[in-house]
């Protein structure tokens, strides 16, 4: 068994084999090793020997970097896979649905390939969506997602996996785990990770049989040493488990992390439904192998369909950080989050958890699971946390699927990415939500700062910002309201109809205190631009609500893209500016509202906007206040390779310059010789 020295585990540029022993050996066997050249003195002319040298090290620097990068290109020509009916495989269906009879637009290359995103995770190529088994292990993050290895749409998925020091930078490796047997043929679906107390792990999954049946499976590193977890490994004894009597063979899916209880057992969750109430399930281990399920259940609720991607974890009622998952005690509240088939969205309600009689309730039914409180009121789905023990923090990750026309994907050649990863913390202010924040590593990628400082928007402005290039930013505004609003809403009645973002008409729609915000990716002329903004309304019992959208209505002059408006209420306290933090990125635009109390998340696909000829502009659009803005915008960098291989292009050019010099240095000793 050989060593891998930690240079190795920088740069590897290939998968390593494994012997018996799960230890790495060479990719060469001592006897298919090429025979030692006799020496002669007969020496090879300079220009030859620098052309080979030359060829050598051009091969050296491809090698290095397409080893590294996993990306290519698809195949326009080659026949899609068979879409079998995902009903039938067990899941709902992944595609975006536009309404019938849409007209397709004339794409261009260079609109699609604009749309790949710079600084979000992505395969780069064919389909993506759920996040798996997300850990952090011997230094390197860890991301593993649900992929469609055949084409950019939805199909026999396996596990796709990267590796990141930042979770901004990304290094992507061989598949993880293939259907290749029997409990899996139909796919290798949504699992997660637990770190067992000797730092080893394990990862349950779903697999879908042979006769597509939703069981859990049990796999393991090939390597624990191996810091990258290149090679997986089922266990023999699965299925592991498989669906009780009384739920349906094709609604028992996404094992959560299991934590430990008091008594020492292991406990993890899983989702299901019976008929139309939504339910999260106990099971309790000792090895993973063999199960006991709970009688009492975490929670139900009705009316709520099936729930997937169920996520559990305890927060912090006096700690800002991130807890481990089995952290109990005063203090502790419990997150209960499950993704909601019906309307593909994800909902989370704070409560508290018993641990003895395995349930949770929520500390306001009215809020429960399903029926009050999402992660995010865009688009975001299958979402999934974990304890970052690197950063005590916990971090959350989430799928963020395409809205255009699967022929459109099928040009481009892939479909779907990453929501940027999010801190999730109770908020300490107001108790009753969360706060999501993008990691801290993401301001390392920052570069050209612009700043405007109180800029006065009166009624009905539009101030256009000099900021440069404006498909990669990451901005940060914050609102002063005029001091003479208490005035100005005494003549004002509440409205008949309670205000929502989505049923107002959007940005275009003026009323006495809103919208106002931002408008990214805006062409000149504004036939194409998504605002970001605020909207005030007076509620029936004189009380102000806050609402923060997102408008896509006017994001693309293509018709078949989704042009939904997305948002719901923000808490605003006694004192609080108004402040909203957007980050755009080509195709992908996510908005933080109040430090995280309110997300948006949002797909735009403009046809003008793109390049150099988009912009961004501060906007007041309200008829009755006069606000104030201060804003500061950061270019942000990283490559639309997601960092996977390029990162590694310096080392590399090295390693070349080193190699050239070698090979001078060798040449002249030898003429000296001569």
């Amino acid at each position: 068994m050989t060593s891998q020295t930690s240079s190795d585990v920088e740069n590897p540029t290939h998968a390593p084999l494994l012997d018996d022993d799960y230890g790495y050996v060479p990719s060469l066997d001592a006897s298919d090793q090429p025979s030692q050249p006799q020496e002669t003195n007969r020496q090879p002319s300079k220009p030859v020997l620098l052309l080979i040298s030359g060829l050598l090290a051009i091969g050296l620097l491809v090698a290095l970097i397409v080893g590294n990068v996993r990306i290519e290109t698809h195949d326009n020509d080659a026949p899609l896979p068979e879409r079998r009916d995902p009903i039938e495989q067990g899941v709902s269906e992944k595609s975006f649905g536009l309404p019938p009879n849409v007209s397709s637009f004339s794409w261009t290359d260079d609109m699609l390939s604009w749309q790949m995103p710079a600084f979000h995770f992505t395969p780069g190529k064919n389909w993506m969506n759920d996040p798996n088994g997300p850990v952090f292990y011997k230094g390197w993050y860890h991301l593993f997602y649900q992929y469609s290895p055949a084409a950019p749409v939805w199909g026999l998925i396996v596990w796709g996996h990267a590796v990141s020091r930042d979770m901004v930078h990304w290094r992507h490796l061989p598949i993880a785990m293939e259907t290749d047997k029997w409990y899996d043929v139909n796919g290798v679906w949504t699992g997660s990770t637990t770190i067992l107390p000797n730092n080893e792990l394990v990862v349950l999954y779903t697999g879908s049989t042979n006769e597509s049946v939703q069981v859990q499976n049990l796999a393991y590193p090939a390597n624990p040493s191996d810091p990258l977890l290149v090679n997986w490994v089922k266990d023999p004894a699965n299925p592991v488990l498989v669906p009780p009597k009384w739920i349906n063979i094709k609604d028992f899916r996404d094992p959560t992390t299991a934590w430990l209880t008091p008594e020492g057992r292991w406990r993890m969750v899983i989702g299901t439904k019976v008929n139309r109430t939504g339910i999260a399930i106990l099971y309790d281990t000792d090895d993973f192998k063999s199960y006991d399920l709970l009688d009492t259940k975490l929670h139900q609720v009705d009316g709520t369909g099936m729930w997937e991607c169920v996520d559990f974890f305890p927060v912090s009622k006096n700690e800002s950080g991130g807890l481990d998952t089995g952290v109990i005690g005063p203090g502790i509240k419990h997150v209960l989050k499950a993704s909601m088939d019906d309307d593909r969205c994800d909902y989370y309600a704070i409560g508290d958890y018993n641990p003895k009689t395995g349930t949770w309730v929520p500390d306001n039914p009215k809020i429960d699971v399903g029926i009050g409180l999402r992660y995010d009121y865009g688009i975001y789905y299958a979402s999934k946390t974990f304890y970052d023990q690197n950063k005590e923090r916990r971090i959350l990750w989430s799928w963020i699927k395409e809205t255009d026309s699967e022929s459109s994907d099928i040009k481009k050649g892939w479909a779907s990415l990453m929501a940027v990863p999010r801190t999730v913390a109770l908020d300490p202010l107001t108790g009753s939500n969360l706060l999501q924040w993008p990691i801290e590593e993401l301001e390392n990628i920052r570069s050209n700062l612009n700043e405007f400082n109180e800029v006065k928007l009166e009624p009905g402005s539009l101030v256009p910002l000099n900021v440069g290039p404006t498909s990669q930013l990451d901005i940060m505004v914050e609102f002063e309201l005029d001091k003479k609003l208490t005035d100005s809403l005494l003549p004002l009645k509440a409205g008949s109809v309670p205000y929502n973002c989505a049923g107002h008409g959007g940005a275009g729609v003026r009323d006495a205190l809103g919208p106002f915000g931002v408008l990214v990716l805006a062409n000149k002329n504004l036939t194409e631009h998504t605002p970001a903004y605020f909207y005030i309304v007076k509620g029936k019992k004189g009380e102000l609500d806050t609402f923060f959208c997102i408008d896509q209505s006017r994001s693309s002059i293509a018709k078949d893209v989704d042009k939904s408006i997305y948002g719901s209420t923000v808490p605003v306290l006694e004192g609080e500016k108004l402040s909203m933090r957007i980050l755009v990125d080509h195709s992908i635009v996510e908005g933080y509202a109040q430090g995280g109390r309110s997300c948006i998340t949002s797909r735009v696909y403009p046809t003008e906007a793109i390049n150099d000829d988009a912009q961004i502009f501060l906007f007041n659009n309200a008829t009755s206040i006069t606000v104030t803005a201060s804003l500061k915008t950061w270019q942000m960098g990283v490559s639309s390779t997601n960092g996977s291989g390029w990162v590694w292009i310096g080392p590399s050019l090295i390693l070349v310059v080193v190699f050239f010099f070698v090979v001078w240095t060798w040449q002249n000793q030898r003429n000296n010789r001569s």
